[in-house]
């Protein structure tokens, strides 16, 4: 039995897409192994430098023993430790970015300057009375700890309490929150209001977090970095982004926030507020999003070319479908290794442009005539444009994507309306 011609040519192009698809398999690889590499960049920048910071405190803390003579056991013991959040604290400060290159790979870090104030209104015993009949309690020196963690980070630290310095040193004394810093204090007189204030120098790497564990947290915010992403479990009741950068401002009080309480059972899960430096157009992000639409882009060129062929009668040879398919595929790699060393957006207008000029002189003599390359190119150039704007609007790609494949849809029914299909197949008897 003889293979009609036109299903034979049907069969070739489809194993010229999945040669296709194969060729943006690896493309898209590559750019998911370069995303890899920057995120491995990023953890070196961490490990030289400072993480990310969630910042706890300050706290005061007392570490205290309890002696009981128990029945048959004779005397038995217990140690815990008594944690006091703050009944007001305020953080306030500016985070400064300060970009660093590993590479080829930009991690976003910052510094900090921060002011931290906290005010226990009224204090409950220092000593707390004992949980066992005849027992006794003794509690060691009181201490204000700060937590940071990352201690990496801090560069300068001013404690004081009334206006003078405190001595800091290093580590929390706390084996729950261990990295950060603390100080003795004198215990104030029984009533009496107790109020400490943080001056901090800090560093790290991509985003702050503040722990909001105080009766009432105030946190204010502020950079020239023009893309912030807030979060956490509290986003600000107040923000303000723009092209000078961004103000947010957080309000949490205790009932909203177990924080305060978790801390002082020495819980680990803690909520926080949080803001992240972030780079809006990651370009391995945004070039593994474009090659995701390669298999459509190639499918919409095929049947452009195969409308062609059906309404001039030019014929295409599948090496030249499969030359033409290559074009587009490289696109992709050709974007993802220019946006490397330019911004996205320069990247993607010389890779889309030079892709379209290629298309269009080969078009003119694989369809017979500039007239048809220039309607060609001028497609894929239109092509290129709505990717762009697929992947610049991620809320309403998905809208945008329907309806376009839609309109190809549409135009293709219209274009071939009149054509008979059993002719191009054989007759309507064969068939």
């Amino acid at each position: 039995m003889k293979l009609n011609p036109t299903f034979a040519k049907l069969a070739i192009l489809a194993i010229v897409t999945l040669l296709l698809c194969i060729v943006l398999g690896q493309i898209g690889g590559l750019a998911r192994e370069r995303q890899a590499h920057q995120r491995e960049a990023a953890r070196g920048v961490e490990e030289s430098l400072a993480g990310p910071q969630t910042l706890l405190g300050p706290l005061l803390m007392r570490d205290c023993k309890e002696t009981w003579a128990a029945y048959k056991d004779g005397v038995q013991s217990r140690s815990f430790t008594l944690r006091l959040p703050p009944s007001q604290l305020q953080v306030s400060g500016g985070l400064s970015p300060e970009p660093r290159y590993r590479g080829l790979f930009k991690v976003n870090t910052y510094a900090s300057k921060l002011a931290i104030s906290a005010r226990w209104d009224t204090l409950p015993s220092l000593t707390p009375p004992p949980e066992n009949t005849g027992g006794q309690v003794e509690c060691g020196d009181l201490i204000v700890m700060f937590s940071a963690s990352d201690a990496r980070g801090l560069r300068n630290v001013e404690l004081k309490r009334d206006n003078m310095a405190l001595i800091v040193r290093p580590g929390t004394t706390s084996a729950d929150y261990p990295s950060g810093l603390h100080a003795r204090l004198q215990p104030p007189l029984p009533g009496e209001p107790l109020a400490v204030t943080l001056g901090i120098d800090l560093v790290g790497t991509g985003g702050l977090a503040v722990v909001p564990a105080a009766g009432n947290t105030s946190v204010r915010l502020e950079s020239s970095w023009r893309h912030p992403s807030f979060g956490g479990r509290f986003l600000p009741a107040e923000r303000q982004v723009g092209v000078s950068g961004f103000l947010a401002r957080w309000q949490v009080s205790e009932l909203s926030s177990s924080a305060a309480a978790d801390v002082a059972a020495g819980r680990k899960n803690l909520d926080a507020l949080a803001v992240e430096l972030i780079d809006p157009v990651n370009p391995y992000v945004m070039s593994d999003r474009a090659i995701k639409y390669g298999l459509i882009f190639i499918a919409l060129t095929f049947i452009t070319v195969g409308l062609t062929e059906l309404l001039t009668g030019r014929r295409v040879h599948p090496v030249q479908y499969l030359l033409v398919g290559m074009a587009l595929s490289l696109f992709f790699l050709l974007l993802l290794s220019l946006s490397e060393h330019l911004p996205f957006v320069k990247a993607y207008l010389i890779a889309a442009g030079a892709a379209a000029l290629v298309l269009t002189q080969y078009a003119a003599a694989m369809l017979g005539g500039w007239r048809r390359g220039a309607a060609f190119g001028g497609g894929i150039a239109l092509l290129y444009g709505a990717l762009y704007v697929l992947l610049s609007r991620e809320q309403t790609a998905l809208v945008i994507g329907a309806v376009l494949l839609f309109a190809v849809l549409a135009a293709v029914m219209t274009l071939t309306r009149k054509l008979d299909w059993y002719r191009l197949g054989g007759t309507a008897d064969e068939a």
